[in-house]
């Protein structure tokens, strides 16, 4: 029986980048290809098609990162990259969730924004994704991507009345990763978690695109090196400790700010798809963040509400002091 799997994507997808390494980390045997505008009529098939796609040994396909690394921890006992504790399990889910749904509106505003960056991205995405990006239809291509991934910027909430926000939050992100992580210094030990794999997927756009290059190599350096070693950390032997003091303060750090940000963006989220409003409106550190109500990040909440009550009770009183020390304790005891 075939043991290799397929994983489709694109260099420019932060899914796909979060994807990736973490099969090269867990050394799991596969084939990466580039998305390509014609292909197999299996994969043209898929609706809807989103990258990255994951081709299983039995010739099935799947989206959605999340899903995806949970069915391989399933399918592979080796190199896992969940936490054994069921506390530091919710953890990373919180932190992996905050940097798939809020850590991708840093990457859309600073890759869109602005002019120069914009116009890079999209020859960049061209690139990546045509066979022939050079040539005329390369260029028009490019050219369409840049202007519709520009008229979608309101969508995910990056609007002129947005960008001090989105950009203060990315900042604040850098200070606390770059304080303490570098080298081969995750969020809970020597070894990565899917929460460091989800933070390296928007990193690795953010440090490759020039605008947000250009502020990383300012605000923490050191992260640069740190997104390299993980795009490839199937070298890497590493154990789980999260009570090293980088580990518990860079935890500590993030879950204050999914309780500043993220977790009051998700209720005022589900709250408007319950009440049919169209508008998602938050006060968020004194700015007032507004963008389109999204049904995928109302499951994120239910999921995170799930997994919470889920939690057995041991482990749900050891947590609750952190939790409601950084300000995400509310927002998990509401009605679901």
């Amino acid at each position: 029986m075939d043991t290799l799997y397929e994983l489709i994507g694109g260099n420019p997808s932060p899914y796909s980048r979060k994807l990736r390494a973490v099969m090269r980390y867990r050394r799991i045997p596969h084939i990466w290809r580039l998305t390509r505008p014609k292909m197999s009529p299996e994969i043209d098939a898929i609706k809807p098609k989103l990258i990255p796609i994951l081709r299983f040994p039995d010739g099935t396909y799947r989206i959605d990162s999340t899903p995806l690394a949970h069915e391989l921890e399933a399918r592979h006992s080796e190199r896992s990259i969940i936490p054994p504790d069921a506390a530091d399990a919710f953890v990373c889910h919180l932190i992996e969730d905050y940097a798939d749904e809020w850590g991708t509106k840093w990457m859309f505003h600073h890759r869109w924004k602005e002019d120069v960056t914009a116009a890079w991205a999209a020859n960049w995405i061209a690139q990546d994704s045509l066979p022939t990006p050079q040539d005329a239809q390369g260029q028009a291509f490019a050219k369409f991507f840049h202007d519709r991934q520009r008229s979608r910027m309101a969508l995910v909430g990056s609007t002129p009345a947005t960008a001090e926000l989105i950009e203060s939050s990315y900042i604040k992100m850098l200070h606390i990763l770059g304080a303490k992580l570098g080298g081969e210094h995750y969020l809970f030990g020597t070894r990565p978690s899917l929460a460091d794999f989800a933070l390296f997927g928007q990193l690795a756009q953010l440090s490759t695109d020039p605008w947000p290059l250009t502020i990383l190599r300012k605000e923490a350096p050191i992260l640069e090196g740190w997104v390299m070693v993980l795009d490839d950390a199937s070298g890497v032997e590493g154990e789980w400790q999260p009570q090293a003091a980088w580990a518990a303060e860079t935890r500590k750090a993030l879950l204050a700010r999914i309780g500043a940000e993220y977790l009051p963006f998700l209720h005022a989220n589900a709250t408007a798809l319950k009440a049919g409003e169209k508008e998602v409106r938050v006060a968020i550190e004194g700015h007032t963040y507004t963008q389109d109500a999204f049904a995928y990040q109302g499951k994120c909440y239910v999921e995170i509400l799930r997994r919470w009550q889920a939690l057995p009770a041991a482990a749900r009183a050891q947590l609750e002091p952190l939790l409601a020390e950084t300000g995400c304790l509310p927002w998990l005891k509401v009605a679901n």
